[in-house]
C-alpha cells in the first residue's frame, strides 16, 4: 500500500472525510485496503509453533492460509507538495520515509532533480541503506491528443521512465490515460466530478483509441526492463474503473495492469475499488482534504 498524500483544498466541508495521522495508519495497518504489491503470495518462513498446521496441510487436511502482512510504502509527493515551500530532494524524502517507519517509497518523477546514472545509484544506495525498497514510479503523461507529434512525445517521455524505473530496480510504474484538457482549472475538473467537455468534433472512442496505440507503443519497453504498467483512475479517459479496465482488457497484456488510487473516484467508490482491484499492482491510499 501507498500513502500518497495530497494538499488541495475542497469548497465544501460538508463531506469532510476522517482525519488519519501517518503513525496512526502505521500502527493499525490502515484496515481492509489493499497492498502495493498484490501478486506478493509468497509463505512466510514456518516457526515451531505451526508444526501442527504444516502436518495438517500435508495429510490434506483443513489449514488457515497464511500469507504476508500488507507493506506500506509512501510517496515522495506526500512530502513534496506537504506545504507550499517544501520541495524536498528525493533523498530527503527517503530519510523521512524511513525516520517515520515505512516499508518503501514511491518516487514521483517530477520531483528528480537528476536523472543520471549516478544520481539514480545514489537513490537507491540511500534506499538500501535505510532499509527501504522502491516499490513505484509515478509519471505524468497523456495521450489524449488528436496530434500524432504530441503522442509520440508522450510515448517517448514513457519508455524513458521506464528505464529509469528499471534502472532504479522498480518493478512498476503509474501511467494515465491523459484527460481532454477542456476544463479551466483543476477545482474546476474536481467540481465537475472528472467530467469534461470532449474536443470538439472528436468522441471518447476516438480518445481511447489513442490511448490504446499509445500504450501498446510502450509494451515492448516494459517488457524488455521487467517493469509493469500500471494504468490509474487518473481522471479523463480513466476516471472511472470502467475505463481503465476496458483498456486492460482491449490490449490484454501481462505488461498492463491498473494502479488504483483510493482518492480518485468520486462516486461508488466501493463498487469501482471491487472492479478493479483484481486487476491492481499497486494501490495509492489517499484522499482530497475535504
Amino acid at each position: 500500500m501507498n500513502l500518497h498524500g495530497n494538499n488541495r483544498n475542497s469548497s465544501s466541508d460538508s463531506k469532510r472525510s476522517p482525519h488519519f495521522d501517518r503513525r496512526q495508519l502505521l500502527a493499525g495497518g490502515f484496515g481492509a485496503i489493499a497492498a502495493t504489491s498484490l501478486a506478493s503470495t509468497a509463505r512466510p518462513a514456518v516457526a515451531a509453533d505451526d508444526k501442527t498446521a504444516d502436518n495438517k496441510a500435508v495429510t490434506g487436511q483443513s489449514s488457515h492460509k497464511r500469507s504476508r502482512p500488507n507493506r506500506i510504502a509512501v510517496s515522495t509527493y506526500s512530502y513534496w507538495r506537504y506545504r507550499d515551500d517544501s520541495k524536498l530532494t528525493i533523498e530527503e524524502c527517503i530519510d523521512l520515509a524511513a525516520e517515520t517507519g515505512f516499508d518503501g517509497v514511491e518516487i514521483l518523477h517530477v520531483q528528480m532533480q537528476d536523472e543520471s546514472n549516478a544520481a539514480l545509484q545514489r537513490i537507491k544506495q540511500r534506499a538500501f541503506r535505510s532499509g527501504l525498497d522502491l516499490c513505484g514510479f509515478s509519471t505524468h503523461q497523456s495521450f489524449v491528443f488528436p496530434e500524432a507529434d504530441k503522442r509520440e512525445e508522450n510515448v517517448r517521455h514513457t519508455i524513458r521512465c521506464i528505464e529509469l524505473a528499471y534502472a532504479l530496480g522498480i518493478p512498476t510504474i503509474r501511467v494515465n490515460t491523459g484527460r481532454w484538457g477542456t476544463s479551466k482549472d483543476f477545482d474546476t475538473l474536481m467540481a465537475n466530478k472528472g467530467i469534461e467537455p470532449r474536443l470538439e468534433g472528436y468522441s471518447d472512442d476516438d480518445g481511447f483509441a489513442w490511448v490504446r496505440e499509445g500504450l501498446e507503443k510502450c509494451l515492448p519497453a516494459a517488457e524488455r526492463c521487467g517493469v509493469v504498467l500500471g494504468l490509474e483512475n487518473h481522471w479523463g479517459l480513466g476516471r472511472n474503473a470502467s475505463g481503465v479496465l476496458r483498456l486492460i482488457n482491449e490490449i490484454d497484456s501481462p505488461w498492463l495492469r491498473a494502479t488504483l488510487d483510493t482518492g480518485n473516484f468520486l462516486e461508488d467508490q466501493y463498487s469501482q475499488y471491487a472492479q478493479l482491484a483484481p486487476e491492481a499492482v499497486f494501490v495509492q491510499a489517499k484522499t482530497y482534504y475535504g
